[in-house]
């Protein structure tokens, strides 16, 4: 291949790649704790987008369960995120014809 190939190919990677990053912005996961109890809606990209509580869990004397329940529940969606992130990197890589972990795990 030669240089104006190699280049045009890096272009198109380029866009395909801020498509990517568009895309996710936009695209939810759902992280759950409790046994749903508690349930954080967050973009690909780490925006939480919504939290719900099941009334049943607000007790003023014991905030610490509820406050450990939310921080499990957005790592929770984080993880999610991440995944979800990371399996569209790799799909948009095969749709360009690129071999798994071309891109040396370069957050896209």
């Amino acid at each position: 291949m030669n240089m104006q190939g190699l280049m045009q190919k890096a272009q198109a990677m380029q866009k395909k790649m801020q498509e990517l990053q568009e895309e996710m912005g936009e695209k939810e996961v759902e992280g759950t704790a409790g046994g749903g109890m508690i349930k954080a809606i967050m973009t690909c990209k780490g925006q939480m987008k919504s939290l719900k509580i099941d009334p049943s869990l607000i007790n003023a004397e014991d905030t610490e369960m509820m406050e450990d329940l939310i921080v499990a529940c957005i790592n929770d969606a984080r993880q999610k995120a991440d995944e979800k992130m990371a399996q569209e990197t790799q799909k948009a890589m095969s749709d360009m014809g690129l071999p798994p972990g071309a891109m040396g795990g370069l957050p896209f």
